[in-house]
């Protein structure tokens, strides 16, 4: 029987889900008619794209025993490629999300149909009004998360979350997103932050709101500072793959040098169309199924 429980970013990575550009783009035809609809920077090139992402998933497939690719479907984007955000797993099942982009709304029925089909019930979905995605919730080893409150989780996601992991997760805190670049910017709570341990994590403290600041010294968590020329190359999304272990993008050599200063073992890939174009890091390239 599938083991199944991701309520963690930092325990070793048993199992994990994930989608190629294989299966989400299908060829250069689709980025040419949705990267602008998508509200990418660049228009992503699929040659490039699908290099980098298999140079990711050889990192991901080295380093974790069991990797479930989604297939393709007729319903979603580019943007499924990043399996964080449709969907949530609990050890009781999984928590289909309600997206704040309307252009992924198709993404957590199609992870949750998969989902089934893998054998882990569907515990519950958040429903409209309610929004949230995962790459606005970060979950810290004492059964405690932090959710993004922006303009992709709203506070009715936030309570519907809490009610659907009751007796599973002591507390659910809310962290006020800024505006930043303004609503068509993908900018979750995981953007300014990245556990690579229970006690350590990679942030951008100058996106932080102060009180959620103290909340993780509070916690006794030491901060690794992403320095601001290396934030927009995503330095600050780091994949823990188990503790002190972890996958970045290429091209950030100081945040590297501090992961490996604190211990960290860092895997890189290239990431500049499958990661910076889309706005989605290692993290949002994979969620979790298992962790333990």
């Amino acid at each position: 029987m599938l083991k199944y429980n991701g309520l963690s970013e930092t325990k070793k990575m048993k199992s994990v889900l994930m989608k190629s550009p294989a299966r989400a783009w299908f060829g250069q035809e689709s980025a040419n008619r949705e990267w602008q609809k998508l509200h990418y920077p660049e228009k992503p090139n699929f040659e490039k794209a699908l290099y980098e992402y298999n140079q990711f998933a050889a990192i991901i497939e080295s380093n974790v025993p069991d990797v479930y690719y989604l297939p393709e479907d007729d319903y979603t984007t580019l943007d499924s490629i990043y399996t964080h955000d449709p969907l949530i797993v609990t050890g009781k099942g999984a928590i289909l999300c309600s997206m704040g982009k309307a252009e992924r709304t198709k993404e957590p029925e199609m992870a949750g149909k998969f989902m089934e089909k893998i054998g882990i019930p569907i515990l519950g979905k958040i429903e409209p009004p309610g929004k949230l995605e995962g790459g606005d919730v970060v979950w810290f080893e004492d059964q405690t998360a932090a959710v993004g409150i922006g303009y992709r989780t709203n506070k009715e996601g936030v309570e519907q979350l809490r009610d659907l992991t009751k007796g599973l997760v002591n507390e659910i805190i809310e962290v006020p997103l800024p505006h930043w670049n303004g609503p068509e910017e993908c900018l979750h709570l995981m953007s300014m932050i990245s556990p690579v341990d229970k006690d350590l994590a990679v942030v951008y403290s100058r996106m932080m709101a102060v009180p959620f600041r103290e909340y993780l010294l509070e916690k006794g968590i030491s901060l690794i500072e992403v320095p601001d020329e290396e934030y927009e190359n995503f330095a600050c999304n780091v994949l823990a793959l188990e503790p002190r272990k972890c996958a970045m993008v290429a091209g950030s050599p100081q945040t590297r040098s501090a992961l490996k200063n604190e211990g960290a073992v860092v895997f890189e890939y290239p990431g500049e169309d499958v990661s910076i174009k889309g706005g989605g890091g290692p993290t949002c390239l994979t969620r979790a199924i298992l962790r333990e």
